[in-house]
């Protein structure tokens, strides 16, 4: 019987200097700090530099996460990327990043399941690392969302940040255990949360440069209702998957896209804020970064003990969503 396991054994994370703060926006659109944090809990989000791709951002977050693993380039297997701003539509910006960090001859790709990105990664990792395929595999979330964020839209272009995170995968322990896990889409909701133009559906034009097609579409009040609902679900589900219930949960790390959603979230969940993290203040929503960034903050900052049951919840443009467990042994 294979009694393979999945373990977190290091974290990183990495953002950009340059720092956008709601005194900047309202200078840049008809919007007050009052009004943003109000309704999105975000103060400030970091924005990458002309020269700073998402690679560039992923790369010194896998460095971290390697530093805290004590691992060298020749030990990493596999390098996989969520992310919705990839460097270049091809080549895939995990192979990269696998390049810059000097890890020639290893497997490497790219998924898109938009802010559901990271926890759909560690489903794969902890299969490919179950099943035998491989034994230590860097997942990372990145983005460069500021790059497709429609400046002239005053009620999303305050939401989004950029950054990235990175955790090590091991088949050996101890650490985060990779526990029970859901997912899940349902792509009838995939035009509430979509970058229009720019794909083979719809090729970029003069005329649709000019239009914002390329930026960041969202319907949020329909998102906001979708999204509590599938985060809710799949952080049940992973909990039954793994045997235990939401009274053994010691902390939630959801997807940072709005402090109403964590709130609401945690509260169908039946978590006291105590048991919530919350670092959208400072980053705003990074997308598939947001989890592996406050994951990161947690275990840097001390706040993971031995024993710990954390859950990981997630939904994004898709509509995708999942959840997982993670066990700290």
């Amino acid at each position: 019987m294979n009694n393979r396991q999945a373990y977190i054994v290091g974290t990183g994370h990495f953002v950009p200097s340059r720092i956008l703060t709601n005194a900047d926006l309202e200078r840049m659109v008809d919007t007050s700090d009052e009004w943003i944090t109000t309704r999105s809990g975000i103060k400030e989000r970091h924005i990458s530099e002309p020269s700073q791709a998402t690679s560039d951002l992923s790369i010194e977050a896998a460095r971290n996460a390697m530093d805290a693993a004590g691992w060298k380039p020749e030990d990493v297997q596999a390098v996989i990327v969520g992310t919705v701003t990839p460097d270049f539509v091809f080549p895939c910006t995990a192979a990269i990043i696998a390049n810059s960090l000097g890890m020639p001859n290893i497997p490497c790709y790219d998924f898109e399941a938009g802010c559901t990105g990271f926890v759909y990664g560690l489903i794969q990792a902890r299969a490919l690392i179950v099943s035998e395929t491989v034994d230590r595999i860097l997942v990372i979330g990145g983005e460069t969302l500021t790059r497709i964020t429609n400046w002239k839209d005053r009620s999303s272009c305050v939401l989004f940040g950029d950054g990235a995170g990175a955790v090590a995968v091991s088949s050996q322990g101890p650490g985060g255990l990779l526990g029970g896990w859901h997912w899940g889409a349902d792509g009838s909701f995939g035009s509430l949360l979509c970058q229009k133009a720019g794909g083979t559906r719809e090729p970029l034009t003069h005329e649709g440069l000019d239009e914002g097609r390329n930026t960041i579409y969202m319907e949020g009040g329909e998102i906001f209702k979708n999204a509590v609902r599938a985060m809710r679900d799949s952080a049940l589900f992973a909990l039954e998957k793994e045997g235990i219930t939401r009274a053994d949960v010691d902390l939630l790390i959801s997807h940072q896209a709005n402090v109403r959603i964590i709130d609401a979230t945690a509260r169908a969940l039946g978590l006291p804020s105590e048991k919530v993290f919350v670092n959208i203040n400072k980053f705003g929503n990074t997308s598939s970064a947001s989890i592996p960034i406050a994951l990161d903050e947690v275990v840097r900052g001390g706040l993971v003990k031995p024993g710990m049951n954390i859950v990981l919840a997630a939904f994004g443009a898709g509509l995708t969503w999942g959840g997982m467990v993670l066990r700290w042994k």
